[in-house]
């Protein structure tokens, strides 16, 4: 059966995106847009924004509808590869679900709303807001990344 072949996968990424969502819809309903709750003043912030472009609103002053459609192939193809292609080891699959998890939580809310909800506002190196799904995404890139160096016993 293809959703036990690569169990992990399937695990994190619906962990991944529920979490993500869960403190999205907590933001939402805490926050008026553009509010700020200083945890760590001038270090880290809860900050709720929205972001219509891409990842540290890069082309969000342009049209990007195609983010949305960007996201759904990602995910598509993660599924497709997860259920149709070879046992990942464990490195991978952490790291395709962690990557299938952000895409999907950003895509969706790309979808239903035209915007994503960024609130993690590390001040301290004027980074740009960001959300569960963006921290997803990198640290799966990098379990991906451990997994290509990791030698094989």
């Amino acid at each position: 059966m293809p959703l036990k072949k690569n169990s992990y996968f399937w695990i994190v990424a619906v962990a991944s995106l529920i979490l993500d969502h869960l403190t999205k819809f907590w933001v939402v309903q805490q926050f008026e847009l553009g509010e700020t709750l200083p945890l760590l003043p001038d270090v880290f912030h809860l900050t709720f924004v929205t972001n219509t472009g891409a990842a540290f609103s890069l082309f969000s002053n342009g049209g990007v509808l195609w983010l949305r459609w960007l996201s759904l192939l990602v995910s598509l193809g993660l599924m497709a590869m997860a259920w149709f292609g070879p046992h990942f080891n464990r490195w991978e699959q952490v790291g395709y679900g962690l990557i299938l998890g952000g895409a999907l939580g950003n895509g969706i809310d790309r979808f239903i709303s035209g915007y994503v909800v960024d609130f993690l506002d590390f001040r301290l190196i004027h980074f740009p807001v960001f959300n569960l799904a963006d921290i997803s995404i990198n640290i799966g890139i990098w379990c991906l990344i451990i997994a290509t160096f990791r030698i094989k016993t």
